[in-house]
């Protein structure tokens, strides 16, 4: 592939930040659905051996200038496996990165969770959105300590992705984080009940530009587990010799 200059919107020139945003490798909470929030499992055997396998896609593209990753172990050791993977001599670990905090039904299982204490699930299901969701009670916090969707871990997740991306304009970065904040960022580039807002299994790919210019957000890849299924590398923006523009 021959070098690329970093564009966005057509041949305008405008240089943008791509964005490679990585959902954790598997825990041994996934498979029978227990809430998670920010309690902190780690990975499980399945999960480190995703996260190689994620390492090792991204290690035959171009070179990222950093990697940025949520605090909890599953993102940490995601991101630490792909860091290395890539050359890259440090991680940068964040609370602002963390999956949405559930409240009081973390360590629950969801199941569980939605006949026990269905007033906290109004309005939302963050993995599988069905129609006629009322967006209107995305500010709703759950009872417990937990956030709210629109005015906590969205404002969260977006404002630090935008700093990222304007320290890193015409660059590539890695972010590590988890299936909520992933949703919610795929939301802030489409209007609400958009096909794009589907399930992002552990360790899928999802790759946002973001403007240098005008600061707009344009999701160019989304839930790709190619690696999990034989299928090729991801199709970046920059050099696939590992130079970025």
């Amino acid at each position: 592939m021959p070098p690329t200059t970093p564009q966005h919107g057509g041949d305008d020139g405008e240089r943008f930040a791509e964005v490679v945003v990585v959902r954790h490798g598997e825990t041994s909470w996934n498979a029978p659905r227990i809430v998670q929030g920010q309690m902190n499992p780690e990975l499980n055997e399945t999960g480190r051996q995703q996260a190689v396998v994620v390492a090792r896609r991204l290690s035959a593209e171009a070179k990222p200038a950093d990697v940025y990753s949520s605090d909890l172990k599953r993102a940490a050791e995601t991101a630490q496996a792909i860091a290395k993977a890539c050359d890259v001599s440090n991680v940068v670990l964040t609370e602002e990165l963390r999956e949405r905090h559930m409240g009081h039904l973390q360590g629950m299982k969801w199941d569980d969770a939605f006949v026990q204490n269905p007033g906290a699930f109004k309005g939302f299901n963050i993995f599988e959105p069905k129609g006629g969701l009322n967006f209107n009670d995305r500010d709703q916090e759950i009872p417990g300590g937990g956030e709210s969707l629109l005015n906590q871990l969205t404002q969260q997740c977006v404002t630090y992705l935008n700093k990222i991306a304007q320290q890193h304009i015409g660059e590539r970065v890695i972010v590590v984080s988890h299936g909520a904040a992933i949703v919610e960022l795929c939301r802030h580039t489409d209007p609400p009940g958009s096909s794009v807002h589907r399930n992002f299994p552990n360790t899928s790919l999802n790759v946002f530009h973001v403007s240098g210019v005008t600061r707009q957000w344009a999701l160019a890849r989304f839930s790709d587990v190619g690696h999990l299924d034989g299928k090729g590398a991801l199709e970046d923006a920059f050099d696939g010799n590992g130079v970025s523009a």
